[in-house]
């Protein structure tokens, strides 16, 4: 490795931790914002994200993608899925940070790479290895426990871990870079966004303008909040292997889980820590046999042989953020190689 290509990686590796770390940390930022409600606080969010990343667009001047999406009708329908999707997966997080459900809110990210996989089973008719299976096996089980210690199923695990594998489904389809994407999606919602704004204004209801020129500038920061991990992942996705940032992408839901824990102060009681020590073991199991693979089509490919294609050959989390969506399948690195699941992750965290 060269001297500049080391220092790239470290470059790359701190953007990484940076917008990871971001995204973990972010159960912080959205108690700032009361009185406002989780709906008010949606409705700020699309709107000031679209302002952030128009700029940021400006600033690129990368426009090309925009004239060939409003071409494309069937994109454009996808985007607006995508949009309606992520609408839902980012307003049940606010709301369950803001009602004390943060632990059970990371649960939702640590469970997203097994419902990913069972919807590439269940949708993509794609094939699991044994030491996947097993991990399904073991995450439907820690569900059960956790059901058994809620004294209900984890509804916003759930409802978080397949709102994000669908978009992350959705945006394997559309194919747009994560800038560009988040873009796409937010100019969607800004008109629907806006309107219940100024609707909320006419009725007095708004807090924006209500509580203070600092209320109303964390508001504005929500734009921020969104775009800056997503700038941070991006200058890391095309500076460290994809294998790197699907370790890193852990660090968001161990973030939360332990504010959740240690600051919050949320109860967790013995049934619950079983099923968390569950879903960690079926992570633990989907990472060492992706890295497994990876090794082993890494020995393949340098041994100059071909490498048979076989359906579901990683199935895993099209996760995180990252340029072009990932697929429902294994996250892929530039040479083809199965890297850990979710590194090809979706471009909108929490």
């Amino acid at each position: 490795m060269t001297g500049k290509s080391a220092a790239e990686r470290r470059i790359g590796l701190l953007n990484g931790f940076a917008a990871y770390g971001m995204w973990g940390l972010v159960p912080l930022f959205w108690p700032l914002l009361k009185p406002a409600g989780a709906v008010e606080i949606l409705a700020h969010r699309m709107v000031w994200s679209l302002v952030f990343v128009a700029a940021a667009l400006l600033v690129i001047r990368r426009w090309a993608w925009l004239g060939e999406l409003l071409r494309q009708p069937r994109r454009l329908a996808l985007v607006a899925v995508a949009a309606s999707v992520i609408t839902v997966n980012w307003g049940v997080y606010i709301w369950s940070v803001n009602s004390g459900h943060v632990v059970e809110a990371s649960l939702g990210y640590f469970i997203n790479p097994l419902v990913t996989i069972a919807m590439g089973v269940l949708l993509l008719k794609e094939r699991l290895r044994p030491a996947q299976w097993a991990a399904v096996g073991v995450g439907a089980a820690a569900v059960l426990v956790l059901t058994v210690g809620y004294g209900q199923p984890p509804w916003i695990s759930l409802c978080l871990a397949f709102s994000f594998a669908t978009y992350g489904l959705v945006k394997k389809k559309v194919n747009l870079g994560g800038v560009e994407s988040l873009a796409a999606e937010t100019a969607i919602q800004f008109l629907p966004a806006l309107g219940f704004l100024l609707w909320l204004g006419a009725r007095g209801d708004s807090t924006f303008a209500a509580e203070g020129a600092g209320h109303a500038l964390l508001l504005a920061a929500t734009g921020l909040v969104t775009a800056l991990p997503l700038v941070c992942f991006g200058a890391a996705a095309i500076r460290v292997p994809l294998s790197t940032l699907g370790l890193l992408q852990y660090l968001a839901p161990v973030f939360q889980f332990l504010l959740g824990v240690v600051y919050f102060k949320e109860a967790m009681p013995p049934e619950r820590w079983a099923g968390f020590a569950l879903v960690w073991l079926a992570l633990t199991l989907l990472t060492w046999d992706a890295l497994r693979s990876a090794r082993r089509t890494a020995r393949v490919l340098a041994g100059g042989l071909d490498v048979p294609a076989t359906a579901g050959a990683a199935p895993a989390a099209p996760a995180a953020p990252a340029a072009p969506a990932g697929t429902a399948g294994a996250a892929r690195s530039p040479e083809g190689v199965a890297a850990v699941p979710g590194a090809d992750a979706l471009e909108t965290r929490p």
